[in-house]
């Protein structure tokens, strides 16, 4: 591909990002960064979880972005009752009609709500950790196994899920290894006041934003191809790799904070998250390759749930967030001067089909 192509590719790439986040702005006020995000793990084929108080309008925001795209969108309310097979589906005993008459019985898989593009995991601490864990294998291989069949799940495939961190009562917190599937944790803070206001104005009025469908199922394959082929140098690739060492308390290039306040620090999959999200971040900004500034962006949502801290830094108030902010002070970028500096030939990309990206 040439150049000039590539770089026309990522700029109509940019335009539909905005036109994406226009839309969401007429349901969603304010929230622009956790949009920004949240369509960065989308591109990146990654996974969503969503931590804030009620009615930060988390799940209006995932139910809006469901709106705006032609995907099968399923919610799955999380609560104490819910069992594994609520989610992947289960086969079920029919009669089915033989030629010569008569019928005989026979097990049927019915497909469960995870079957479908986007999945709203709401307050997915709420149900125990065996029906929790039902959506291990769908997030990270894509199938889904009940007895004896694997059964694929539909592309595209990415789960947002929301959790309240107030009520810990009657929860269930996420273990580690179902936290570590997800690519970002977002924390939805409270609005602005201006921001505010306008909530409060819209909801007087008593009047719902008529949405647009603006992507269908190609257009987001398209997206997520183009992300993935989005150059990284070597000289981002050992920054990433420096960031993700450097959080581990027991290595050698480890600062003294993180020594001292982290219990563990960031597996390999933090570092690949940290360069896809990069790509996700360049191609949205209509940019041809990773800066160390989109790692950076990176880091917080990366690395707050798989950062663990001591009881030092609990007792300090310290969380894994001023632990990030302060490994990306102390963790210099590496020498420009001994890396390639020639820009890397654009990638031979095409689309999925003759739609636009």
């Amino acid at each position: 591909m040439a150049k000039d192509t590539w770089l026309n590719v990522l700029e109509q790439f940019r335009r539909s990002r905005k036109i994406i986040t226009d839309e969401i702005a007429k349901a969603v006020i304010g929230q622009s960064d956790i949009v920004d995000q949240m369509l960065a793990a989308v591109f990146s084929r990654g996974h969503c979880l969503l931590v804030g108080v009620p009615g930060l309008a988390k799940t209006l925001m995932v139910s809006t972005l469901s709106r705006i795209m032609t995907l099968r969108f399923k919610r799955i309310q999380f609560t104490p009752d819910l069992m594994p097979t609520d989610i992947t589906g289960a086969h079920v005993l029919e009669d089915v009609p033989l030629p010569g008459g008569g019928a005989r019985r026979d097990f049927r898989f019915v497909p469960g709500p995870v079957f479908a593009n986007i999945i709203l995991a709401d307050e997915i601490n709420r149900t125990p950790p065996k029906t929790q864990a039902a959506l291990l294998q769908a997030m990270q291989e894509r199938e889904v196994t009940v007895g004896r069949e694997t059964h694929p799940l539909p592309d595209p495939f990415f789960v947002i899920a929301t959790q309240n961190p107030i009520e810990q009562e009657g929860t269930y917190p996420l273990p580690e290894a179902q936290q570590d599937r997800f690519m970002f944790s977002l924390w939805v803070d409270y609005p602005t006041p201006a921001e505010e206001r306008r909530i409060l104005a819209r909801t007087a009025v008593g009047t719902e934003p008529e949405l647009q469908t603006v992507l269908n199922d190609r257009q987001v394959l398209n997206m997520q191809r183009l992300v993935a082929q989005v150059p990284v140098s070597d000289f981002v690739i050992e920054y990433a790799a420096r960031l993700i060492r450097a959080s581990r308390p027991r290595d050698e290039t480890a600062p003294e904070h993180v020594r001292r306040l982290v219990e563990w620090g960031a597996g390999p999959r933090a570092g690949q998250y940290l360069l896809l999200a990069g790509k996700a971040f360049a191609a949205m900004a209509g940019r041809p390759n990773v800066a160390p500034e989109d790692i950076r962006r990176a880091a917080t949502p990366v690395l707050r749930h798989r950062v663990s801290c001591n009881f030092i830094a609990q007792s300090e108030g310290i969380d894994s967030v001023e632990v990030i902010r302060r490994l990306i002070e102390e963790v210099p970028e590496p020498e420009l001067s001994k890396y390639k500096t020639t820009e890397p030939p654009p990638p031979d990309w095409t689309p999925v089909a003759d739609e636009p990206v």
